[in-house]
C-alpha cells in the first residue's frame, strides 16, 4: 500500500462558484485515495464532499500541494501561508484577471488527473523581505510581500516627503503620493496601474516606482537582486503615511522612521500544468490587442 497523500485546498468561502469546484475536487481526490486538508472555516461546508482532515500545524506538514479556488486574492492568501513551508501552490482562476492563476475555470475538469499523477512543473518567484525601523534604527515591524510593498500617504490633501537609497547611497528626494517597491510578479499588479514596467517573474529584481512624484527625477526603475532599497520619511514631515504588503498586511509610520527592502528568505512556488510562455499568458490576461487597428483594417481589406 503506498504512502498517503495530502492536498491542501483553500478558496474564497463567498463564492458558490469556489465551493462548488473545490467540492467536486475533493471527491475526485477522494476517488484516487488522497485526503484533502481544509481550513477551520471550510471545514464544515465541505466535509461531506469526500475524505477531508481540518489544517492544523501538523497536518500543514504533510501536505504535497496548495489548489486555490478564486482569484488573485484568493491566491495571494493561500500563498501567504504556504510561502515558509515551501509548498507549490496551484490557481483556479474564479475572480477577474487571475494573473497568478494557472488555469481558469472552464480549465478544471484536467485538474484532478494532473494532480493525481503531479503532472506538473513547480515556477519559483523571488520576494521581497521587508524591514521598517524608527529614528534610532531600531526595527519595529517586519513582514513579506510576494507583489509589493506599497508606502502611501494617508492624507489627500498632503504629499508625504521621502528620500530613497539604494545600498545605503542617497538617489532622490521625491515629494510624492507614495512608492511601490515591487517584484516582477508584481509588476502586473499595482505596478502596472501605476505605469510601472512589466518584467518577466524569472527575472531577479527589485521595481522602485514612485507615485505622482513631484521631482525632476521619479522613473520607474528597476534595481538588481542584491541591492538594498530604502525609503525614509523624512523628519519633520507631518504627513503620516502608511505601509501594505501585498495590501494585506500594514502598519503605519511617520517622519524619521525607514522602510528597507530586499530580495526575500523564500520564494514563491507556483505549479504550472501547461508550458505557457510568459508572453502568452500576458496577451491573454490583458487582451492585449495584437492585431491593432492596423491590422484589423488589412485584414478586412486585403486589397
Amino acid at each position: 500500500m503506498g504512502t498517503s497523500r495530502f492536498v491542501t485546498v483553500a478558496l474564497h468561502g463567498g463564492r458558490s462558484a469556489a465551493l462548488s469546484a473545490a467540492s467536486g475536487f475533493i471527491a475526485g481526490m477522494t476517488a484516487h485515495g488522497i485526503t484533502c486538508l481544509l481550513a477551520e472555516e471550510h471545514f464544515h461546508t465541505l466535509e461531506s464532499a469526500g475524505q477531508v482532515k481540518a489544517l492544523t500545524p501538523e497536518t500543514e506538514r504533510l501536505s504535497e500541494l496548495v489548489v486555490v479556488f478564486g482569484g488573485d486574492g484568493s491566491i495571494l492568501r493561500a500563498a501567504e501561508w504556504a510561502l515558509p513551508l515551501d509548498l507549490p501552490v496551484l490557481g483556479v482562476n474564479l475572480g477577474h484577471v487571475g494573473f497568478l492563476a494557472e488555469l481558469e475555470s472552464h480549465e478544471a475538469g484536467s485538474l484532478i488527473s494532473h494532480v493525481v499523477e503531479r503532472n506538473y512543473t513547480v515556477e519559483e518567484r523571488m520576494t521581497i523581505d521587508t524591514v521598517i525601523t524608527d529614528r534610532d534604527g531600531a526595527e519595529v515591524w517586519r513582514s513579506f510581500a510576494i507583489n509589493e510593498v506599497s508606502i502611501e500617504k494617508l492624507a489627500r490633501e498632503r504629499m508625504i516627503e521621502v528620500l530613497v537609497r539604494v545600498d545605503g547611497r542617497a538617489l532622490s528626494r521625491w515629494g510624492t503620493d507614495g512608492v511601490l517597491l515591487a517584484t516582477p510578479t508584481g509588476s502586473t499588479a499595482y505596478a502596472f496601474s501605476a505605469n510601472g514596467p512589466v518584467l518577466w517573474p524569472d527575472i531577479d529584481a527589485l521595481l522602485v516606482v514612485p507615485l505622482s512624484a513631484h521631482a525632476l527625477f521619479s522613473r520607474p526603475m528597476v534595481i538588481g537582486p542584491h541591492s538594498t532599497v530604502s525609503v525614509e520619511i523624512l523628519p519633520g514631515n507631518e504627513t503620516q503615511a502608511v505601509v501594505w504588503c501585498d495590501g494585506r498586511r500594514t502598519t503605519d509610520i511617520s517622519g524619521g522612521m525607514v522602510v528597507t527592502a530586499e530580495v526575500g528568505e523564500h520564494r514563491l512556488r507556483l505549479a504550472r500544468i501547461t508550458e505557457r510562455p510568459f508572453v502568452e499568458r500576458l496577451v491573454r490576461k490583458f487582451a492585449l490587442p495584437v492585431d491593432g487597428w492596423r491590422g484589423i483594417a488589412e485584414r478586412n481589406n486585403p486589397c
